[in-house]
């Protein structure tokens, strides 16, 4: 049984949800998954060391489905990795997804670790945020009072900071049905093959027409402070024609462009080329 010196409350709606946290104050946090939490409490961390309240959003029925309408996918922000890649949803219209939430941890982690808690978290090294933000995903918060939607990437604000305040606490990711048009992949590079945390991500998706680039979408985790979509990259490359020539110099740039974010490192020397490479592997093999 865990002992985390904290109460912990199970609420069994999502508007009850609603009125714990607006009747707490910052010391409460979301339990999901808990691989974060628990181990954050249990550790010691600074950024869960005042936490006397967990409310446990496990037994909420509205925030655990994965349902497609017409034009967009609504992903509930309590549905876990293995449901992820358990969905013929998610398998057919965004597979970039399922492949970056298949990489995480172990089963066990998958089995407990939810969507919303990666990229709530917000770790740099946060596997489904570089799908997410190439597949252009929007979240939706609540509070007592209010509803609102948000880009992922507005949401992001820094390593482990996110716009969301007390009182609020994501539903859904909404996510539009990419064409059939589309191709995209995802790469992840970890210091072993399994249970591994990334070192470096990258996902790109590309729509082209007669080899030229009608739309593309490049995002990385790990190697940037936070996931990051590379629009610089994506500009450059529109309406060019997607031949090797192209491939090598946006290889080229995404070093500039990490280098510009996140300034000269001693792992620069190492990472740098490791992420050029890895973006020339995955547009070579797109085109």
């Amino acid at each position: 049984m865990m002992n985390l010196n904290c109460r912990i409350l199970s609420p069994g709606s999502l508007a009850e949800v609603l009125q714990l946290l607006a009747d707490q104050n910052s010391s409460t946090k979301i339990l999901a998954g808990g691989t974060d939490v628990v181990t954050g409490i249990k550790q010691g961390s600074k950024r869960f060391i005042n936490t006397d309240l967990l409310v446990d959003i496990n037994r909420i029925p509205e925030i655990k489905n994965i349902k497609k309408d017409k034009n967009k996918i609504t992903i509930g922000a309590g549905v876990t990795f293995s449901d992820l890649c358990a969905s013929e949803i998610i398998s057919n219209d965004l597979p970039i997804l399922k492949k970056a939430a298949s990489t995480i941890g172990s089963m066990q982690i998958r089995n407990r670790a939810t969507i919303a808690g990666n990229f709530v978290n917000n770790a740099p090294c946060a596997d489904t945020v570089p799908a997410l933000l190439v597949y252009n995903a929007v979240l939706e918060i609540e509070s007592l009072t209010s509803k609102k939607e948000i880009s992922l990437q507005e949401f992001l604000s820094g390593p482990y900071k996110t716009q969301l305040k007390p009182g609020e606490i994501v539903t859904k990711i909404i996510i539009p049905v990419p064409d059939d048009n589309y191709r995209g992949d995802f790469y992840k590079l970890g210091r072993r093959r399994a249970v591994a945390i990334s070192r470096l991500t990258l996902a790109v998706l590309v729509r082209h027409e007669n080899n030229t680039i009608k739309d593309i979408r490049i995002s990385s985790g790990a190697i940037t402070p936070i996931g990051t979509r590379f629009q610089n990259l994506e500009k450059f490359a529109s309406r060019k024609n997607f031949d090797e020539n192209l491939c090598r110099e946006l290889s080229q740039k995404i070093g500039e462009e990490v280098l510009a974010a996140t300034g000269l490192r001693w792992s620069s020397a190492y990472k740098l080329p490791v992420i050029q490479q890895m973006l020339f592997q995955l547009l070579m093999n797109l085109r």
